[in-house]
């Protein structure tokens, strides 16, 4: 399968809020607490996606597109928002979500757009990136250690529903 990766535009937000909300119920299942699945909303989420479009760069949102229309998979990145996750030398990037539509994962949506929003990273002038990760999201950290991404061993608790859901940082050189 093709994909062809943009930005996205206004347009995109119902469908990558639905893919947000169809990923996280799929990927989640038995990681986060099901009262969080089970409260999600495409409507919250896309007013959510809709505010993250009007960020000045080089915060930026994009999608993999199918020939038909059909979008497979979203990433957003920007600058890094914690000072404790900058490299202490380096302009330091974050990849804050990447998600395929449940269907589609394996076709390489989340592969191109991945590649798309690392590149531009790059372009902006960062040299060192970051992400977090559940701990326990066995399929995305195979992702991420494929696409040259390695775990830092840094841990952060989340609370969710009254449960601690345990993320860990990775990170990769963008030079």
């Amino acid at each position: 399968m093709e994909w062809r990766t943009r930005r996205a535009v206004a347009e995109d937000v119902p469908e990558i809020a639905s893919i947000n909300v169809a990923a996280w119920r799929s990927a989640y299942r038995g990681i986060v607490p099901q009262a969080v699945l089970d409260g999600m909303s495409e409507q919250r989420r896309a007013a959510g996606w809709s505010g993250f479009l009007r960020e000045p760069e080089p915060t930026a949102l994009f999608v993999a597109v199918r020939a038909d229309g059909r979008i497979g998979a979203y990433c957003s990145v920007g600058a890094v928002r914690l000072d404790a996750d900058a490299h202490r030398d380096l302009p330091t990037g974050e990849l804050f979500a990447i998600y395929a539509a449940p269907d589609l994962r394996g076709t390489g949506a989340g592969h191109a757009v991945h590649e798309h929003a690392r590149e531009h990273l790059a372009a902006s002038g960062f040299r060192h990136a970051v992400l977090w990760v559940l701990v326990d999201n066995a399929p995305s950290r195979r992702f991420y250690e494929a696409h040259g991404w390695r775990c830092d061993d840094v841990v952060q608790n989340l609370r969710m529903a009254g449960e601690d859901v345990v993320e860990v940082r990775y990170s990769r050189s963008l030079g």
